[in-house]
């Protein structure tokens, strides 16, 4: 095909250039110092991303890895957690801890809303017996594009007087949104480096308190990989439990880099203005009957991915048709939503003239499959932007 191709799954996602070229080096000595350097800096940078003092942990895995680090820290065969259900993803990471011999007890959900935290409230108080040994919770599920309120999840913990540990899933939001590990009171939390950290696949990225670790090192250990203790030194080779991913944290340690240039805040007000561009032109596309948001709450939308159903059951045709023919790659229904929608990924390295190239493209696609839709819906995402980008608050990133 001629031209860029353009990649707007919500993860992985585009890699910036300055990443790319970080990672096009010959390996270093595992003594060498600048090695070293890196692994030093990286750990510490990523404790300003997650808003944590506490431990970070980096392993060469990818998001599911993270799943399983966080729950072979945490518990043993078992034991009991608490899932309140949000979409594919907080049921794919039941069944993580489910095949480690841990009893799950699920809060059912629709797909269509964000947890409630008056449920988790309400499920912890009638455990008399503190069996549950912690909450999974999912701030953004990738599949449904739904996003949830960590804090008030714990305050519902809180509520309930409840020693649960908080365990947060950051992986489709860290650093696109507003995370405050220590300031909400979150135990541990799982990120991935193919997201809004703007790296290739293949490394999981954890943070846990002093509480999480205090509990992993009480517990009889069944594995190693995975174990916080050996990774706690000093020792860069054994913060890796082996050979460090080098060419990968090359990768992650540009885009701290970028992110650290740019800050968090306009990051995040960008990942807004964007998200808030896309979510205006779907209102408009649904106005003939065929489009419509999987969150019907415009408050619980994501600002990362956007899920939309599609009457008719065409959703993967329009998708090949906008791959195989224009070049664009948006991300399909999962689950429940297995073709019955389509996802527009806009997190990481992403600008206004990317999301309206992968906009343009879905509506000529609509034009030739002969899809309804409003008509007007990039044009209401320039005027989205340029309102945005006119505003104190909304200032290019």
């Amino acid at each position: 095909m001629i031209g860029h191709e353009f990649l707007h799954s919500p993860g992985p996602t585009h890699i910036p250039d300055r990443v790319l070229r970080a990672m096009h080096a010959q390996p270093l000595d595992f003594v060498d110092a600048r090695l070293k350097e890196i692994a030093r800096t990286c750990f510490a940078d990523l404790r300003d991303v997650f808003r944590t003092s506490g431990h970070v942990f980096v392993y060469a895995a990818n998001g599911h890895g993270g799943w399983e680090a966080a729950l072979s820290n945490l518990c043993v065969p078992g034991d009991v957690v608490l899932v309140p259900e949000v979409g594919h993803f907080s049921n794919s990471w039941a069944d993580h801890a489910r095949a480690l011999g841990l009893t799950v007890e699920v809060i059912e959900g629709d797909w269509r809303h964000a947890i409630d935290p008056h449920e988790v409230e309400r499920h912890l108080r009638d455990d008399k017996a503190g069996r549950i040994k912690a909450v999974l919770a999912v701030q953004v599920d990738t599949g449904t594009a739904i996003a949830n309120d960590i804090p008030a999840i714990r305050a519902a913990i809180d509520a309930a007087g409840h020693p649960a540990f908080l365990v947060a899933d950051t992986i489709a939001s860290l650093a696109a949104m507003p995370f405050e590990m220590d300031a909400w009171g979150v135990d541990v939390a799982i990120a991935a480096s193919q997201k809004a950290l703007m790296c290739p696949p293949g490394l999981a990225i954890l943070a846990a308190n002093d509480r999480a670790v205090e509990m992993s090192a009480r517990l009889p250990r069944h594995q190693r990989y995975w174990d916080w203790g050996p990774r706690l030194g000093e020792e860069s080779y054994m913060k890796f439990n082996g050979t460090m991913p080098e060419q990968l944290m090359f990768g992650l340690r540009a885009a701290l880099d970028l992110i650290r240039e740019q800050g968090l805040p306009a990051i995040q007000a960008r990942h807004r203005r964007i998200a808030g561009a896309v979510h205006r032109t779907v209102e408009v596309w649904g106005e003939a009957g065929a489009f419509s948001f999987n969150a019907p709450i415009r408050e619980q939308r994501a600002v990362t991915v956007t899920a939309i159903r599609v009457a008719g059951g065409i959703a993967d045709r329009i998708r090949t048709h906008t791959r195989e023919t224009l070049g664009v790659s948006v991300a399909g229904g999962l689950g429940a939503l297995g073709g019955q929608a389509f996802r527009i990924g806009h997190l990481g390295d992403i600008n206004e003239p990317m999301i309206l190239g992968c906009l343009s493209a879905l509506e000529l696609a609509f034009i030739e499959l002969g899809v309804p839709h409003g008509t007007g819906g990039v044009r209401a995402a320039i005027e989205h932007l340029a309102a945005e980008r006119a505003s104190p608050d909304g200032l290019p990133a």
